[in-house]
C-alpha cells in the first residue's frame, strides 16, 4: 500500500508541475521557421500524427498523407469576402489570435487551456478553384490526438 500511495503522490506531483510549466509558457513551443506560402503551397503536414492538411496531395510520398488529410474550407463568390469572414471566425475563437493577416493568406495561433501548448495554423486563398487551403500543425508532442482536425473541422462548421 505504501508503494501505491508513494506512486499516486508521484502522479500528481508530476501533473501539478506540468499544469504550473505549461501556465508559465514552458509547453508552447517554438514558432516553426518554415511558415508562409512558397510556391502557392502551405509547409507539407508534419512528419509526425500531429498535424492536418489540405494539401496532401501535393506531397504523395509523405509519410502521414492519410493521417494529415482534409479538405479545404469551400466558399462561393468573392474569395476575398470568405477570407474575410473566416478571419472573424478566428477572431471570434478562444484562445486563437491572428498573427500575419495577408492579401490570401491568414496566419493564427491556438493555444490550449490547461498546459497552454501552441498549434500553428494557415489559411490560403486559392479563388479559381473556389478553397481555402488550410494546414494546422502541434508545435510540440509526436501526436495531437486529433485536435487539429477537431479544431479546424469547429472552425469549419462555423464558416
Amino acid at each position: 500500500m505504501k508503494i501505491l500511495g508513494f506512486v499516486a503522490l508521484l502522479l500528481l506531483t508530476l501533473a501539478v508541475a506540468l499544469l504550473i510549466a505549461g501556465q508559465v509558457g514552458f509547453l508552447s513551443g517554438t514558432p516553426p521557421q518554415k511558415l508562409g506560402v512558397t510556391d502557392g503551397r502551405l509547409a507539407p503536414p508534419s512528419k509526425n500524427p500531429n498535424s492536418v492538411s489540405s494539401q496532401t496531395a501535393l506531397h504523395p510520398d509523405h509519410p502521414q498523407k492519410q493521417y494529415a488529410a482534409i479538405a479545404p474550407f469551400k466558399f462561393t463568390g468573392d474569395g476575398d469576402a470568405a477570407m474575410n469572414r473566416l478571419a472573424d471566425q478566428l477572431q471570434k475563437s478562444e484562445r486563437t489570435i491572428i498573427v500575419k493577416r495577408e492579401p490570401g493568406y491568414i496566419y493564427a495561433q491556438n493555444t490550449t487551456v490547461w498546459f497552454k501548448f501552441t498549434d500553428d495554423m494557415e489559411f490560403l486563398l486559392d479563388k479559381p478553384g473556389g478553397v481555402i487551403h488550410v494546414r494546422s500543425s502541434s508545435r510540440l508532442g509526436r501526436k495531437d490526438f486529433g485536435a487539429n482536425r477537431a479544431r479546424i473541422e469547429a472552425i469549419r462548421a462555423r464558416f
